[in-house]
């Protein structure tokens, strides 16, 4: 069930006085050293204030958006991905598109290019419970960035309006998955140096990935040991839990010779079940065991006979087996 690598590396942020507020601070992570210059790691310094202004979480952030269930894999499972977004109110002007992207160059949370086009990363750290309403906010800064510039992490008021409000609610949420980062720039061919060096380091931490086409929201993954297939669904957990138990204990769970159901992730309020495939399994051939899955899964979601002795022994299994990530 290996998780990517993510490839940023934290810029430095901006030195700032020990006095300054904590919710001041430019947001860095928990174990990075602390803006004040203490020397401390920002959990142990400012970062025990600023924690006390956490919102609460949201334990589906993205819910009620086109492709929930894609949004929380690009977020934690795909290394390289964009997908176009469509604004409810349409698009400022000179901002020809904006593009939701997993991760873009130094963390960056956004970034607003030369030609005026908005990308907005989504794998970043957050600074409250919502992830939801800091990314809304973070691309409000995107659209009225001067162009050619990378967008700072700051932390959004509470009050501030979520995803849900700012994206067309009819648009189609269709990811685009990529071999590498190339997608950062504008002519990646023509990069030299240390931009080209970068780029080189980033793609050789992405795990090769491919998200099905058959079924909606199941993304194939190449490691070195084996291959995986990781799916996120929506169903209600408890009911997903006693489906995959009956089609466990009854020896369907598989997606085909020498593969396995391992277990499953938690992430987002949603369940991402994960299959180990043979080396030699790619994408191409999972597309059809996963569809006829599908359709045992959907007739065991639909049972509602409580579960067997051997049904409740293959539950309690994969109960413990599972991770949560979020």
């Amino acid at each position: 069930m290996a998780k990517k690598r993510r490839p940023q590396t934290k810029a430095a942020g901006p030195r700032v006085s020990a006095q300054t507020d904590a919710t001041d601070f430019p947001v860095v992570g928990a174990r990075e050293p602390c803006p004040c210059g203490s020397g401390r790691r920002y959990k142990a310094c400012h970062g025990r204030h600023a924690a006390q202004a956490v919102t609460e979480l949201v334990r589906r952030p993205f819910e009620g958006l086109p492709g929930e269930c894609d949004w929380v894999a690009l977020r934690e499972l795909v290394p390289a991905a964009t997908v176009e977004l469509r604004l409810r109110d349409g698009l400022p002007e000179g901002v020809p598109s904006v593009t939701l992207a997993t991760v873009l160059p130094m963390a960056w949370p956004a970034l607003r290019r030369d030609t005026g086009a908005v990308l907005l990363g989504l794998q970043n750290d957050t600074s409250s419970g919502d992830i939801s309403r800091d990314l809304a906010d973070t691309l409000l800064r995107a659209l009225t960035a001067e162009p050619g510039t990378p967008v700072a992490a700051t932390r959004a008021g509470a009050e501030g309006p979520r995803l849900q409000d700012l994206l067309d609610p009819s648009a189609p949420f269709t990811p685009v998955v990529h071999e590498g980062f190339e997608f950062w720039l504008e002519n990646a061919d023509a990069a030299t140096g240390e931009v080209a060096a970068s780029l080189e380091r980033a793609n050789a931490a992405a795990l090769p990935t491919a998200r099905l086409t058959g079924v909606e929201a199941a993304y194939w993954c190449r490691t070195p040991e084996k291959n995986h297939l990781r799916w996120v669904m929506d169903h209600p957990e408890e009911q997903l839990l006693d489906a995959l138990a009956r089609l466990h204990a009854a020896g369907t769970a598989s997606l085909g010779e020498g593969t396995r159901l391992v277990g499953s992730f938690r992430a987002h309020g949603l369940m991402v079940p994960v299959w180990d495939l043979p080396t030699d399994m790619v994408a191409e051939d999972v597309e059809k065991p996963a569809a006829v899955f599908g359709e045992r899964l959907a007739e065991a979601l639909a049972t509602e006979t409580p579960l067997n002795s051997e049904e409740r022994r293959a539950r309690g299994g994969l109960t413990n087996r599972q991770v949560t990530l979020s």
